[in-house]
Protein backbone atom coordinates (compact mmCIF):
# COMPACT_ATOMS: atom_id res chain seq x y z
CA UNK A 1 0.00 0.00 0.00
CA UNK A 2 3.07 2.29 0.13
CA UNK A 3 3.98 1.72 -3.52
CA UNK A 4 3.77 4.96 -5.45
CA UNK A 5 4.51 7.16 -2.43
CA UNK A 6 7.62 9.29 -2.11
CA UNK A 7 9.45 7.47 0.69
CA UNK A 8 11.36 10.52 1.96
CA UNK A 9 8.21 12.67 2.26
CA UNK A 10 4.88 10.94 1.81
CA UNK A 11 3.06 14.13 0.74
CA UNK A 12 5.46 15.10 -2.05
CA UNK A 13 5.17 13.76 -5.56
CA UNK A 14 7.68 11.30 -6.93
CA UNK A 15 10.01 12.99 -9.39
CA UNK A 16 12.65 11.69 -11.77
CA UNK A 17 15.97 10.91 -10.10
CA UNK A 18 17.79 13.49 -12.22
CA UNK A 19 15.41 15.81 -14.00
CA UNK A 20 16.32 17.12 -17.41
CA UNK A 21 17.03 20.75 -16.66
CA UNK A 22 17.24 23.27 -19.46
CA UNK A 23 20.62 24.89 -18.95
CA UNK A 24 21.74 27.63 -21.27
CA UNK A 25 24.69 26.08 -23.10
CA UNK A 26 26.19 29.32 -24.38
CA UNK A 27 26.55 31.91 -21.63
CA UNK A 28 25.76 35.48 -22.60
CA UNK A 29 27.95 38.44 -21.64
CA UNK A 30 25.47 39.10 -18.80
CA UNK A 31 26.17 35.63 -17.39
CA UNK A 32 29.89 36.32 -16.88
CA UNK A 33 30.70 32.85 -18.21
CA UNK A 34 28.22 31.04 -15.93
CA UNK A 35 25.58 28.53 -16.92
CA UNK A 36 22.08 29.32 -15.73
CA UNK A 37 18.68 27.70 -15.54
CA UNK A 38 15.76 28.89 -17.57
CA UNK A 39 12.83 30.30 -15.59
CA UNK A 40 10.55 27.50 -16.76
CA UNK A 41 13.00 24.90 -15.45
CA UNK A 42 13.20 26.57 -12.04
CA UNK A 43 9.43 26.91 -11.64
CA UNK A 44 8.87 23.20 -12.26
CA UNK A 45 11.63 21.86 -10.02
CA UNK A 46 11.00 18.99 -7.67
CA UNK A 47 12.92 18.92 -4.40
CA UNK A 48 15.34 16.30 -5.71
CA UNK A 49 16.25 18.62 -8.60
CA UNK A 50 18.13 20.71 -6.06
CA UNK A 51 20.29 17.66 -5.39
CA UNK A 52 21.11 17.54 -9.09
CA UNK A 53 21.87 21.27 -9.02
CA UNK A 54 24.17 20.81 -6.03
CA UNK A 55 26.21 18.34 -8.08
CA UNK A 56 26.41 20.78 -10.99
CA UNK A 57 27.44 23.60 -8.67
CA UNK A 58 29.98 21.57 -6.70
CA UNK A 59 31.65 20.31 -9.87
CA UNK A 60 32.01 23.78 -11.41
CA UNK A 61 35.70 24.57 -11.81
CA UNK A 62 35.47 27.94 -10.03
CA UNK A 63 33.66 26.39 -7.04
CA UNK A 64 36.14 23.52 -6.78
CA UNK A 65 38.99 26.02 -6.91
CA UNK A 66 37.38 28.18 -4.19
CA UNK A 67 36.92 25.13 -1.97
CA UNK A 68 40.46 23.86 -2.63
CA UNK A 69 39.29 20.60 -4.22
CA UNK A 70 41.90 19.18 -6.59
CA UNK A 71 40.74 17.08 -9.55
CA UNK A 72 43.41 14.48 -8.70
CA UNK A 73 41.91 14.04 -5.23
CA UNK A 74 38.20 14.13 -6.08
CA UNK A 75 37.64 13.84 -9.84
CA UNK A 76 33.88 14.42 -9.56
CA UNK A 77 31.71 15.10 -6.51
CA UNK A 78 28.51 13.06 -6.07
CA UNK A 79 25.89 13.89 -3.45
CA UNK A 80 25.27 10.24 -2.60
CA UNK A 81 27.91 7.93 -4.00
CA UNK A 82 26.38 4.49 -3.67
CA UNK A 83 29.44 2.91 -5.31
CA UNK A 84 31.64 3.47 -2.25
CA UNK A 85 32.75 0.28 -0.53
CA UNK A 86 30.55 -0.03 2.54
CA UNK A 87 29.80 -2.82 4.98
CA UNK A 88 26.09 -3.29 5.64
CA UNK A 89 26.58 -5.97 8.30
CA UNK A 90 25.87 -3.90 11.39
CA UNK A 91 22.97 -5.68 13.06
CA UNK A 92 22.34 -3.12 15.79
CA UNK A 93 23.77 0.09 17.21
CA UNK A 94 21.84 -0.14 20.47
CA UNK A 95 24.92 -1.17 22.50
CA UNK A 96 26.99 1.65 20.97
CA UNK A 97 24.37 4.25 21.89
CA UNK A 98 23.96 2.84 25.39
CA UNK A 99 27.73 2.99 25.92
CA UNK A 100 27.76 6.68 25.01
CA UNK A 101 24.70 7.86 26.91
CA UNK A 102 25.53 5.90 30.07
CA UNK A 103 28.84 7.81 30.16
CA UNK A 104 26.84 11.02 30.46
CA UNK A 105 26.84 12.18 26.85
CA UNK A 106 23.61 13.91 25.91
CA UNK A 107 21.85 12.67 22.81
CA UNK A 108 19.00 13.89 20.67
CA UNK A 109 17.20 11.77 18.12
CA UNK A 110 14.62 13.30 15.84
CA UNK A 111 12.36 12.25 12.99
CA UNK A 112 10.34 14.01 10.36
CA UNK A 113 6.77 12.78 10.79
CA UNK A 114 6.25 12.51 7.01
CA UNK A 115 9.30 10.27 6.45
CA UNK A 116 8.52 6.69 5.53
CA UNK A 117 12.13 5.75 4.76
CA UNK A 118 12.88 5.71 8.52
CA UNK A 119 9.52 6.45 10.07
CA UNK A 120 9.03 7.95 13.50
CA UNK A 121 7.29 4.71 14.49
CA UNK A 122 10.45 2.75 13.60
CA UNK A 123 12.62 5.28 15.45
CA UNK A 124 10.48 4.96 18.58
CA UNK A 125 10.71 1.16 18.38
CA UNK A 126 14.52 1.45 18.19
CA UNK A 127 14.56 3.79 21.22
CA UNK A 128 12.41 1.32 23.20
CA UNK A 129 15.19 -1.24 22.68
CA UNK A 130 17.44 1.01 24.79
CA UNK A 131 15.17 0.20 27.78
CA UNK A 132 15.51 3.68 29.27
CA UNK A 133 12.90 5.03 31.68
CA UNK A 134 10.82 7.94 30.40
CA UNK A 135 11.40 11.12 32.44
CA UNK A 136 9.18 13.53 30.48
CA UNK A 137 6.17 11.99 28.76
CA UNK A 138 5.00 12.55 25.19
CA UNK A 139 3.98 16.17 24.71
CA UNK A 140 3.86 18.77 21.94
CA UNK A 141 6.68 21.26 21.47
CA UNK A 142 5.98 24.72 20.11
CA UNK A 143 7.39 27.54 18.03
CA UNK A 144 5.50 30.84 17.81
CA UNK A 145 2.61 29.32 19.77
CA UNK A 146 2.17 26.59 17.16
CA UNK A 147 2.71 22.85 17.64
CA UNK A 148 5.71 21.93 15.49
CA UNK A 149 6.26 18.40 16.75
CA UNK A 150 6.16 16.10 19.74
CA UNK A 151 8.87 15.18 22.20
CA UNK A 152 9.70 12.75 24.96
CA UNK A 153 12.71 12.68 27.29
CA UNK A 154 14.38 9.57 28.68
CA UNK A 155 16.85 8.98 31.49
CA UNK A 156 20.53 9.37 30.66
CA UNK A 157 19.87 12.67 28.85
CA UNK A 158 18.22 11.23 25.75
CA UNK A 159 15.70 13.48 24.00
CA UNK A 160 13.47 12.30 21.17
CA UNK A 161 11.47 14.70 19.00
CA UNK A 162 9.37 14.66 15.89
CA UNK A 163 9.25 17.55 13.46
CA UNK A 164 5.75 18.11 12.14
CA UNK A 165 5.56 18.17 8.35
CA UNK A 166 9.20 17.18 7.82
CA UNK A 167 10.50 14.42 5.62
CA UNK A 168 13.58 12.19 5.84
CA UNK A 169 16.06 15.06 6.14
CA UNK A 170 14.00 17.13 8.56
CA UNK A 171 16.09 20.36 8.42
CA UNK A 172 15.72 20.42 4.64
CA UNK A 173 11.93 20.46 4.93
CA UNK A 174 11.46 22.50 8.12
CA UNK A 175 14.66 24.52 8.66
CA UNK A 176 13.23 27.09 11.06
CA UNK A 177 11.65 24.49 13.31
CA UNK A 178 14.78 22.32 13.31
CA UNK A 179 16.98 25.30 14.15
CA UNK A 180 14.73 26.13 17.12
CA UNK A 181 14.82 22.47 18.19
CA UNK A 182 18.61 22.16 18.09
CA UNK A 183 19.16 25.60 19.64
CA UNK A 184 16.97 24.69 22.61
CA UNK A 185 18.55 21.28 22.99
CA UNK A 186 22.12 22.62 22.80
CA UNK A 187 21.35 25.29 25.40
CA UNK A 188 19.76 22.71 27.73
CA UNK A 189 16.27 24.19 27.43
CA UNK A 190 13.29 21.87 27.10
CA UNK A 191 11.80 21.70 23.64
Amino acid sequence: CMRGLNDVHVLEKICPEYPSLALHKQPTSQDHGRRRLTESAVSSLCRNATYFLSELWTNEESVRESLGIHKETVPSWLRCDFNLPYTYEINSTVDDHLALITKGYRAMIYSGDHDSKISYVDTQAWIRRLNLPITDHWRPWHLDDQIVGYTRTYSNNLTYATVKGAGHTAPEYMPRECLAMIDRWLSGEPL
